[in-house]
């Protein structure tokens, strides 16, 4: 088979129990390639959409990571963990000893949306003094975290009754969210605005960027499918489609193939920008020329030679 026919980005669903890393792998295999990258991890034991770049794809991987993303995500009240989900030892428990009014539920959500300050939890991906959070936490340490801003789109509880029992105290929330968003630790902001220890018992994520769980394909249907691979594909261009876009003639498509520094269009004033060959083909990823005004520059070029 043309191997270069296998160039795009698959929709994954992704299982729990799995890293991203561990799905890049798979991937890699399944597809006989190791040109494979994904955009930005999901802990192992969440699951949903997780974009990955196949082939030529991989080289927009670094401008999908931005994307906003949707989560349906659990929370239990009554006990916190170390982990802040289900997963992790348990570090703090108080009993829930009434029925809680969940519209006092939605004003605290209400009072989440906008932006907001997030302290990341200690086991997390994100680096102090060039060591990874979970390296110090599983060491035993605690060190400094630093804040971080992030911006919550859309908050929204999902439970349709009334009262929050407190026999089964737990319910669930979509959220729309920016990059970096920990929905752990949202979660655990949640309980204690209601006077409770909480933790996140599930969570899911429903989109990242224009891919939603419609778009996504499971392990088990690539490895059992009987129709080509690349048809699960999305073009590339669907992972950069939110990028302002400037369509070019052929003559400035030769020069966009060869990373010319051109003329900045009239029309484009954000950076960075795709630019499309008329058959709607993204050729390139240009910038503003960051010492020469007035023009542009390529960041990366996508085209194929």
């Amino acid at each position: 088979m043309d191997m270069t026919v296998r160039q795009g980005i698959l929709a994954l669903k992704k299982p729990a129990g799995m890293t991203s890393h561990d799905c890049v792998g798979k991937i890699r295999r399944i597809f006989s390639t190791k040109k494979v990258g994904h955009t930005g991890t999901l802990d192992p034991e969440v699951t949903g959409v997780l974009p990955i770049c196949i082939g030529r794809a991989t080289k927009i991987a670094e401008y999908m990571s931005d994307y906003g993303k949707e989560y349906i995500g659990e929370v239990t009240l009554g006990f916190s963990t170390e982990t802040e989900d289900a997963h992790g030892e348990k570090v703090m428990e108080k009993q829930v000893d009434e029925d809680i009014d969940v519209s006092k539920i939605r004003e605290i959500l209400q009072s989440l949306t906008g932006e907001i300050e997030q302290i990341p939890p200690m086991y997390s991906a994100v680096k102090v003094n060039g060591k990874k959070l979970y390296e110090y936490a599983r060491q035993g340490l605690q060190v400094e975290r630093p804040k971080r801003k992030v911006t919550i789109y859309e908050l929204e509880l999902l439970n349709e009754e009334k009262v929050l029992q407190k026999e089964n105290p737990v319910f669930s929330f979509r959220v729309k969210c920016s990059k970096g968003t920990y929905v752990r630790t949202l979660a655990v902001t949640i309980g204690e605005k209601l006077g409770y220890p909480a933790h996140m018992s599930s969570l899911i994520r429903t989109a990242s960027g224009p891919f939603s769980l419609r778009d996504c394909v499971t392990f088990e249907e690539l490895e059992n499918t009987e129709s080509a691979l690349e048809n699960f594909l999305f073009p590339l261009e669907k992972g950069i489609a939110h990028f302002p876009k400037w369509t070019v003639d052929e003559a400035t498509e030769a020069q966009v193939r060869n990373g010319s520094v051109l003329p900045k269009p009239k029309e484009l004033e954000q950076s960075p920008f795709g630019v499309y060959n008329e058959e709607g083909k993204c050729l390139a990823i240009y910038q503003l020329h960051p010492s020469k005004p007035g023009l542009i520059k390529p960041a990366k070029v996508l085209a194929i030679e």
